[in-house]
């Protein structure tokens, strides 16, 4: 079996503490730390880690044993010369970050969304990570989570018909929150592109200041598809996604812990009860940060895209700045792809 060097940049919360945070939540399995799951899978080797601040470095190597420690994350990479990296910094670092990371030629990469602060920035990025041939995903669990696949695996073959809509229920904001809603949506309905944008961001007199944004802002949206699909938001619930067919729906409830699935009635518009079609995990289902990793060792195995790959990502991305897009300019919708690259929000 071959095994791969690991490294990550930004020893925190996703890096390396997060788990600690989720224990006893449902819809999470452990190991939900980068971290975590580079120790938990057996072709990883997690060797070496950078931050900028030192009691980090000090925790992280304590916490998982591992020596070299770096404050200067170039350095890491010069000298440790990893298979894999994963940035786990600040957002407003991801696309500089991954565009050093892929000129290092560096094979895999993970960034933790969402990958830039600008279209500008997400386009660098992009390029960078094509021309380097690297393998590329994204944080957005919600693909490799079990709940979800199988949910797709069932619109996909037909269980609710023809799918017609999708919509995501939770209030959130825009770089940091929807990044995940607009992925799932899309992973559900089996990644169509997106013509078209209506968006709006929140408090509704929101201002733009020389092109930026100092906060990453609440939203909402309406996602004209390919194939006459629709996709939405509402603003209330508790992350629940819900795809309509001609013949039916399924229901992701409770953040991925249920399953529902509902049948249209005979000769009738309505729908039956909803059915809950998953038990609980079982004992030792590996989670979605472990199978995400798994996803991105056998596509560089085997020449293939990630699930989550560049170009999936540079799309969501760019329809994050198509809702913005479409509040700044005061437009009914926005058509892809955007013109304005330049647009700036700040994202932690």
């Amino acid at each position: 079996m071959k095994t791969y060097r690991a490294a990550i940049i930004g020893l925190g919360r996703m890096g390396s503490t997060i788990d600690a945070e989720v224990v006893d939540y449902p819809p999470f399995i452990l190991p939900y730390s980068i971290a975590g799951a580079c120790k938990a899978i057996p072709r990883i080797d997690l060797v070496a880690g950078a931050d900028i601040l030192p009691e980090k470095r000090k925790a992280f190597g304590e916490k998982w044993g591992v020596q070299a420690l770096y404050g200067d994350y170039l350095e890491m990479l010069e000298k440790e010369k990893p298979d894999l990296v994963a940035i786990c910094t600040k957002g407003e670092l991801h696309a500089p970050m991954t565009v050093r990371v892929a000129q290092a030629g560096v094979p895999m990469i993970f960034c933790e969304k969402a990958m830039a602060c600008s279209l500008a920035e997400a386009d660098q990025a992009r390029d960078a990570v094509r021309k380097a041939g690297s393998r590329f995903l994204t944080g957005v669990l919600r693909r490799w989570h079990s709940r979800y696949q199988d949910a797709r695996r069932r619109i996909a073959a037909g269980d609710i018909g023809k799918p017609v809509a999708a919509v995501h229920f939770a209030h959130t904001n825009l770089l940091h929150g929807h990044v995940h809603s607009i992925d799932t949506l899309l992973y559900l309905l089996g990644d169509p592109k997106a013509i078209s944008v209506w968006g709006e961001l929140r408090p509704r007199d929101l201002r733009f200041e020389n092109g930026r944004l100092g906060k990453d802002p609440d939203a909402v949206f309406n996602l004209e598809l390919e194939g006459g699909l629709e996709a939405s938001t509402v603003p209330v619930g508790g992350w629940d996604f819900e795809v309509l067919g001609t013949e039916g729906a399924v229901r992701v409830a409770n953040n991925g812990t249920h399953v529902f699935v509902r049948k249209k009635l005979p000769y009738s518009a309505r729908f039956q009860p909803a059915m809950d079609v998953l038990a609980p995990p079982p004992p030792g289902e590996k989670s979605a940060t472990v199978r995400m990793l798994e996803d991105l060792l056998d596509a560089h195995e085997q020449g293939r895209p990630t699930l989550g790959d560049i170009d999936v990502t540079h799309h969501v991305t760019e329809i994050l700045f198509a809702i913005a897009e479409c509040h700044r300019l005061g437009v009914p919708r926005i058509t892809l792809p955007i013109a304005q690259r330049d647009v700036y929000i700040f994202h932690v």
